[in-house]
């Protein structure tokens, strides 16, 4: 797995903001256990995507991107 690009832009609609955070989750109902999803987040929406995921039950951890590797 490599480093995501630095230009890569969060994931909320229409903020075109850097990514900060790796916000790593899978949806139990139709993905297996091992399958993960990546929505990146600058720090002002950083909360606001991972409370959505994580009312879903879909959030399985938030990374900061220089630590991410996806």
């Amino acid at each position: 797995m490599g480093n995501t690009a630095p230009d890569t832009h969060c994931s909320r609609r229409d903020c075109r903001a850097t990514a900060d955070w790796a916000l790593v989750w899978n949806n139990p109902k139709i993905h297996t256990p091992d399958r993960r999803k990546v929505w990146v987040a600058c720090d002002e929406h950083r909360e606001y995507l991972a409370n959505f995921l994580d009312m879903r039950g879909f959030l399985r951890e938030t990374v900061p991107m220089a630590e991410f590797e996806g």
